[in-house]
């Protein structure tokens, strides 16, 4: 395994620094991947360098003898300007969602609250889960319904366990509470 050796990082340093490729600098350094080179840039912050939108010299000096050698195009009248393209709008770019996990024994963040969800939906959900089956994460079958009840950090945390509406995770009152018509959680949102 190669070592990064003072005199090494300063060679690394002067290529990075005039615009040399990763590529190039393995190769200069010897018995170094492209990779080990980037990775060694980024711990020394040297990583932030601007590129240049410029050709370099030599590319620079090409294109000039290639436009000299070739003979001039006939000249014709100029066509009358055209109106320029609009230019795109700049697309905006959100970044995505971020979910919070959030740790065993911690307190939950709010829930919906009861003006949310309508009374004759509540008022299903503390009849059935007086009845419910309570059971456990290991008892949920694709028949049974897999509505969480109390704080998983708990004891007390059961599934609701009764028969599921066809199509569903959950049971008839639960379906009603976290199946909402789209007018009303968009009339929520506004």
């Amino acid at each position: 395994m190669m070592s990064w050796t003072d005199e090494r990082v300063e060679v690394l340093k002067k290529m990075w620094g005039e615009g040399q490729s990763a590529s190039v600098i393995a190769k200069e350094l010897g018995g170094v991947t492209r990779n080990a080179v980037i990775g060694k840039v980024h711990r020394l912050g040297l990583s932030n360098r601007v590129t240049s939108t410029t050709a370099k010299p030599a590319a620079k000096e090409k294109a000039k003898t290639q436009a000299k050698a070739k003979p001039a195009a006939p000249t014709t009248p100029a066509a009358p300007p055209q109106p320029a393209a609009p230019a795109p709008e700049t697309m905006r770019v959100t970044p995505p969602a971020v979910r919070k996990i959030i740790p065993a024994g911690q307190p939950l963040p709010p829930q919906p609250s009861a003006n949310e969800i309508s009374p004759e939906a509540l008022a299903k959900v503390s009849e059935v889960e007086k009845i419910a089956k309570k059971i456990s994460l290991m008892e949920l079958t694709e028949k049974t319904c897999k509505w969480p009840v109390g704080d998983p950090a708990t004891e007390d945390f059961w599934f609701c366990g009764l028969a599921v509406k066809a199509g569903k995770p959950y049971c008839e009152a639960h379906v009603g509470v976290a199946f909402q018509p789209m007018s009303s959680r968009r009339d929520r949102r506004r």
